[in-house]
């Protein structure tokens, strides 16, 4: 994962059952954590942001790499869209900037 960002683009890895979806998310960033090799950065934008709230439990794995030195992005507008900005968790408010820095430096890999 190393020399990667990671981009969170929903609250749910892959299309079908919303529970199956978010479970497998959860599992992702489980096993994400437990490497030697972190990515360099964690974007969320759309609902992806939604991970990054209490209510879901992909939250608690995100601040376990934030504390490890992953920086966990929000993207702005979909916080404000979806009225999280003051509801989370983990994660600092960035915006579409900074992303386009990152993602002109780094490799995506696009979570969806």
């Amino acid at each position: 994962m190393r020399n990667k960002v990671i981009l969170v683009s929903s609250n749910q890895l892959g299309k079908g059952d919303e529970v199956l979806g978010e479970t497998i998310l959860e599992t992702f960033f489980t096993i994400l954590k437990q490497r030697d090799e972190f990515p360099i950065a964690i974007f969320c934008m759309n609902s992806g942001v939604l991970t990054t709230t209490e209510d879901s439990l992909v939250s608690v794995h995100l601040k376990e790499l934030q504390d490890k030195g992953v920086p966990v992005l929000v993207c702005k507008t979909c916080a404000d869209h979806y009225g999280i900005e003051n509801r989370l968790s983990v994660g600092k408010i960035s915006g579409m900037g900074e992303f386009i820095e990152l993602a002109a430096k780094y490799e995506v890999l696009t979570i969806s």
